[in-house]
């Protein structure tokens, strides 16, 4: 969901405009997994935005890590299909490919998507949960500090342009 999306949504449940950016705030800052976290928001508004949205991440069904430090996730959505979302350290950066659809019109052997046939495409919540879920993997909350390990996303999955 979308900054402009999620700000329609609360203000169609009755909510002010500015509620919508502190909770957008507290996912893409904080790494919010439970409304209970929410230390600025009252009860009532926690419960409501438990009733309407979901902080899901992905499940990890595998992790594998290599000797220079990349690491590999198999991730499961709600609905079983699996892709995976790789990180990649570098010197001075480090690199989250990201997938865009569950299986592939290619076969690269190197990539656990490249083995599955395309499937269909992953939704803005399931491409964003990657990325929490990395940031959570990572330990690269709050966004925003220095240290940071995660620089760069990229997406993969996409087949031939």
């Amino acid at each position: 969901m979308s900054a402009r999306e999620l700000e329609e949504a609360v203000t169609e449940a009755g909510l002010p405009k500015f509620r919508a950016r502190q909770l957008w705030r507290w996912v893409w800052r904080h790494g919010l997994t439970s409304f209970d976290e929410m230390s600025d928001l009252g009860k009532p508004v926690r419960a409501q935005f438990a009733d309407m949205f979901s902080l899901g991440r992905p499940a990890v069904t595998q992790r594998l890590k290599s000797s220079d430090g990349t690491i590999k996730w198999l991730l499961r959505f709600a609905d079983g299909s699996e892709a995976e979302t790789v990180y990649i350290p570098d010197r001075h950066r480090g690199t989250l490919c990201i997938s865009s659809q569950v299986g592939c019109t290619l076969t690269c052997s190197f990539c656990h998507t490249g083995t599955q046939k395309l499937v269909r495409n992953l939704t803005a919540g399931e491409i964003c949960g990657q990325v929490l879920l990395a940031m959570d993997e990572l330990g690269d909350w709050p966004a925003g500090k220095p240290e940071r390990r995660l620089t760069n996303i990229v997406l993969m999955g996409m087949g031939e342009p």
